[in-house]
């Protein structure tokens, strides 16, 4: 494990976020940011746009998108791949999970981020060497 953490598109969203009700879990999200060595994939910074761009209720501008493209360009990104897909699938049969969250925790697991960041899944759960958690537990 590299000591790295992966994070999820909801801490990039929460970062981002203008909206009043997303202030406490903003602040969680930035400290992550700022604190942790971190890694993302491709998927994640695809579905951030997406919601970015699909919720307006989150007032995240274009700006605000490209600000987060850019600290991407700092990190280390998985790209996914199709060994990246069949690694996912093999996590969605064992642990009945979603395809989208599989493809997340196989990229995680590629990069060898022991921790995974997410609102998403089960806090807790351990998935191969891929533990989830919340930061946004009790916020």
């Amino acid at each position: 494990m590299t000591g790295e953490v992966f994070l999820d598109s909801n801490v990039l969203l929460y970062a981002c976020s203008t909206a009043h009700e997303d202030a406490a879990k903003r602040k969680v999200a930035e400290g992550l940011i700022l604190q942790c060595s971190f890694a993302l994939s491709a998927q994640v910074l695809q579905e951030f746009i997406a919601n970015a761009l699909r919720r307006p209720r989150l007032g995240i501008s274009e700006t605000n998108i490209d600000a987060t493209l850019q600290l991407a360009s700092m990190v280390r990104v998985q790209p996914v791949t199709h060994e990246l897909v069949i690694s996912a699938v093999i996590l969605r049969r064992r642990y009945r999970l979603f395809h989208w969250d599989a493809t997340i925790i196989a990229a995680a697991a590629e990069l060898g981020c022991g921790t995974l960041y997410s609102e998403d899944m089960a806090d807790g759960q351990d998935y191969g060497g891929v533990r989830v958690v919340n930061p946004f537990k009790g916020v």
